[in-house]
């Protein structure tokens, strides 16, 4: 049934001029908004557009929403920091990050963050 289809994403935050603030300038994404409704759309490279909606009761989910693959996640992270984005930082048993916010415990480097919503978002090392 869904074999053709060009499934696209989306997620809610509280604030759409906050979200088209942070997505377009933060993160330099192309973000175009719906004239007709309370609807961003993220352009990202490569894949189908991410819808981000209005949503007065908004709630942040509390996993990973978005991941932005990068070549290198210690100089990405440097980047986003200087455009004023804040990294989260974790000391847990499962995941913990080092002292510049990369999680180094398996897997690909990654280095997560939020969005003004609340909304968890990463970059994670990739080929």
């Amino acid at each position: 049934m869904f074999t053709n289809t060009k499934a696209f994403s989306g997620f809610s935050v509280h604030d759409l001029a906050q979200a088209e603030h942070f997505y377009s300038e933060a993160l330099g994404l192309k973000v175009t908004r719906n004239p007709d409704m309370p609807i961003l759309t993220l352009h990202i490279t490569g894949g189908n557009p991410v819808i981000v909606y209005l949503k007065p009761n908004h709630q942040p989910a509390t996993f990973t929403i978005l991941n932005f693959p990068v070549s290198n996640v210690q100089q990405a992270v440097q980047a986003l920091k200087l455009k004023g984005v804040v990294f989260e930082s974790y000391s847990g048993p499962e995941i913990e990050t080092g002292p510049d916010h990369v999680f180094r415990g398996g897997g690909p480097l990654i280095a997560w963050f939020k969005d003004p919503s609340g909304n968890i978002l990463s970059v994670i090392e990739a080929d």
